[in-house]
């Protein structure tokens, strides 16, 4: 994220950029990174609460319910605008990607 953001501040920065053109790319990198960071942070969520789930399970548990763990990780933050720093103030017109 301090990447995108630090790249962002370098186009700002750039005298051969229009400021709206600058302005609009800085935003798009900026948008980007911040969503990188909201999906890492959901990754890291989910892969705890399925460590809690298999710490629970005895050793013999059937093989499927090791695979029903897995299989219920999801990234929810582009389905739920409340897990998303950008999904949640709003719509930037553009396709998510991620």
């Amino acid at each position: 994220m301090v990447e995108g953001i630090t790249l962002a501040l370098e186009v700002l920065a750039d005298k051969n950029l229009s400021f709206e053109a600058a302005k609009k790319e800085a935003v798009s990198m900026i948008i980007s990174s911040l969503q990188g960071q909201d999906r890492i942070a959901q990754r890291c969520q989910n892969m705890a609460l399925a460590v809690r789930q298999f710490a629970l399970l005895a050793p013999d548990a059937p093989k499927d319910v090791w695979d029903q763990i897995w299989a219920s990780l999801v990234l929810d933050e582009l389905r739920l605008p409340a897990l998303s720093g950008s999904a949640a103030h709003g719509v930037h017109g553009e396709a998510e990607l991620f």
